[in-house]
């Protein structure tokens, strides 16, 4: 089945904001930005800024609050996009639920990263907040130790289990996505070390889906085994989950470690668009160096970003100067310019582009030019509808990837390891990277439609390149009241940001139950 075919059919005209929250939105927003009015011109202050003196401290006896008022938006996303009952039916770990089940351990250390938690510890702040329990709904949550004692119970089926349970409910989110969303699939894998204590450490592999920055698969290994090891296999896994999806056109990306020579012929038979880096071997390098000069065109890079107001003056390049002054070993860039040839890898049938990146370099000492060096860089794709140019560039984008391995470590923190096995810490990988896959799933499943929609796409794309402790400190640690009654919990939040007219858009719709 294509569940591109019914994409917003579950959450149509399921988010209206009502006017009594729109005009408080507009109270606060108004309040704030005439305190921060940078138009007003002030007289010089005999006081400081910061008054306040006659300050007492009280407990509240039946008013209950919270610094994280967005976090029950996640667990309503968790609960109606139907991740918890996946989890629950997919993930067999516990013969007993005394008192919890399988979903409220996951989602206890997905919330637990997503309240701004750094480490298993950090479960006990929570068990012992009432307000944070009632804003949940939870009459406990398991402790740090039991929350280790649960990651120590996964074998690699489990794990596995776990991973086809976030990725079911993945499909369902992509259901609500318009046709567009569909176009190209563009697949990364890289590999990256996550030490344990400053001497041993693991290898995971991450492989995730360029478009909205989702992990699909994370998979821990040995620290001694190389970055390629199993991606063949999870490239496959993604293929076959995007195909389900139904996602038109699908293409793969990764660098010299994962060039896959012995895949590309039975991708290429199966429609899969590729762009690898491939390792400079000598015979390459000698068939770039025989190309004549007609083979190379200059390459050319669009500037990063287009200056809005004024071009500022570059400040001076001290480090550069430095450099000169003491003599150092240094390289400029001269130019770069790009060629291609067949090239047929000694595992595949059949040969393919393979696109060589020049880059002329100059070696300086001070102010001396020591030797002009060249160094080439190499793509194998079976893309013919690009230039050269053109898969150099698309090659270069798979660098963003590295942002998301950045996250994934000090912003989600998922690479601490805090428990003892290899398979352990693989659970808590996948159960920590949630938070990160739910803050993409939060940006999706937001509202686009209607008078304001080139502004709502906008801030749905900020949603989704947004960095992980951004997301918290706009969506998440926003400060509420917490009232429970018989029927329900009301969230009042009690601080306004720009967000929060995004945030409430969005409430409508992750009310919805997509199953």
């Amino acid at each position: 089945m294509a569940f591109a075919e019914n994409s917003h059919s579950a959450l149509g005209g399921a988010f209206q904001v009502n006017s009594t929250t729109q005009q408080r939105l507009e109270n606060h927003k108004r309040r704030i930005e005439k305190r921060l009015d940078h138009e007003r011109v002030w007289a010089p202050q005999n006081d400081p800024m910061f008054t306040g003196t006659n300050i007492h401290y009280e407990i509240a006896e039946r008013t209950r609050g919270i610094d994280v008022g967005g976090l029950p938006a996640m667990h309503l996303l968790a609960k109606n996009t139907g991740l918890a009952k996946e989890i629950d039916a997919r993930v067999h770990l516990l013969k007993v639920h005394l008192p919890y089940h399988e979903s409220d351990h996951v989602l206890n250390i997905t919330l637990n990263v997503m309240s701004g938690g750094t480490c298993l510890e950090d479960l006990e702040l929570r068990r012992n907040n009432e307000s944070y329990l009632d804003a949940l709904g939870a009459q406990r949550i398991p402790d740090p130790t039991t929350a280790g004692d649960f990651c120590r119970r996964f074998a690699v089926p489990n794990v596995e289990a776990l991973m086809v349970a976030i990725n079911e409910t993945r499909l369902r989110i992509w259901q609500q996505q318009p046709a567009d969303f569909f176009a190209e699939a563009i697949v990364e894998a890289d590999g990256t070390h996550a030490i344990t204590n400053g001497e041993w450490g693991y290898h995971p592999l991450i492989v995730s889906l360029a478009n909205t920055g989702e992990v699909l698969f994370l998979v821990n290994r040995s620290g001694n085994r190389p970055s390629h090891e199993g991606a063949a296999a999870r490239f496959d896994q993604s293929l076959a989950l995007l195909r389900r999806a139904g996602f038109r056109k699908i293409a793969f990306r990764g660098d010299t470690d994962f060039s896959q020579s012995a895949h590309l012929d039975r991708w290429d038979a199966d429609g899969v668009s590729f762009v690898f880096g491939f390792d400079a071997m000598k015979n390459l390098v000698e068939t770039a160096d025989s190309l004549p000069a007609a083979a190379f065109q200059p390459m050319r890079r669009l500037p990063k970003y287009e200056v809005k107001t004024e071009p500022r003056e570059r400040p001076d390049n001290v480090k550069e100067r430095i450099v000169q002054e003491r003599g150092f070993l240094n390289q400029h860039l001269l130019c770069e310019e790009v060629a291609e040839f067949e090239y047929q890898p000694t595992a595949c049938k059949q040969p393919y582009r393979m696109v060589v990146l020049k880059k002329n370099l100059s070696i300086e000492r001070g102010e001396d030019v020591l030797f002009a060096d060249i160094r080439y860089f190499f793509y194998i794709t079976n893309r013919r509808d690009l230039t050269p140019e053109q898969v150099v560039l698309a090659a270069n984008k798979r660098c963003n990837q590295e942002n998301l391995i950045g996250q994934l470590k000090s912003g989600v923190r998922a690479m601490r390891m805090p428990v003892d096995t290899l398979v352990s810490n693989w659970a808590y990988m996948v159960m920590a990277a949630l938070a990160w896959n739910m803050k993409a799933w939060f940006a999706l499943l937001l509202p686009v439609e209607g008078r304001w929609h080139e502004r709502y796409e906008q801030e749905r794309d900020d949603l989704l390149r947004m960095e992980f402790r951004t997301f918290l400190n706009s969506i998440i640690r926003i400060p509420a009241q917490v009232v429970r009654t018989g029927r329900k919990i009301v969230l009042r939040l009690m601080s306004w940001n720009k967000w929060l007219p995004a945030f409430f858009r969005s409430i409508g719709a992750l009310r919805v139950r997509l199953c």
